[in-house]
């Protein structure tokens, strides 16, 4: 059975037009919980770009395995063909959709309780800052084979996101 998204909740929030009295002070308290989301809707969109920048490396990878459009019809079967930064690249990259799986709904979590006017605190918004850096450092890391800088990066943006989600529920259940 699907979930009803609170999509017309979502768009009657946003202030369309300059109201006087009460109705204004309505919308200038439903733009600030637009405001005090946008970390976490940021997050969510730089997470989102940081599984697109993961693509690169592993492009650059193919280009040196001598990818041919042929290899199209089996693309796994050219992994061994890869050079060992080229196979840390695509396990970096495979990385980055696991990760993503779990960001993307802490960040809607707390967007929402964002919304429901949960003010957001400094650390969550900082945890919602850092995780894409650090999954950009992650995917670096993994490629030029650092594994302890790896192992932070990796460590501190699933903190990141654990942050995120104790964030979200604190604002979700009025704890």
């Amino acid at each position: 059975m699907p979930v009803p998204l609170p999509l017309p909740a979502l768009l009657a929030a946003i202030p369309l037009a300059v109201e006087s009295g009460a109705a204004a002070a309505g919308a200038t308290d439903a733009a600030a919980a637009l405001h005090a989301g946008a970390p976490f809707a940021w997050s969510l969109v730089l997470a989102g770009a940081v599984v697109i920048a993961s693509l690169f490396p592993l492009a650059a990878a193919r280009s040196k395995a001598d990818f041919t459009p042929a290899d199209l019809a089996a693309p796994r079967a050219m992994f061994e063909r890869l050079p060992a930064w080229g196979k840390r690249a695509n396990w970096a990259h495979q990385n980055s959709f696991e990760a993503f799986t779990l960001h993307a709904p802490a960040c809607l979590l707390a967007l929402f309780a964002a919304h429901t006017g949960a003010a957001p605190t400094a650390l969550a918004i900082a945890a919602a800052w850092l995780h894409p850096a650090l999954r950009l450092g992650y995917i670096g890391a993994y490629v030029a084979n650092l594994p302890p800088l790896r192992s932070l990066c990796w460590a501190g943006a699933i903190l990141c996101t654990a942050l995120l989600y104790s964030e979200g529920l604190r604002g979700v259940l009025g704890g």
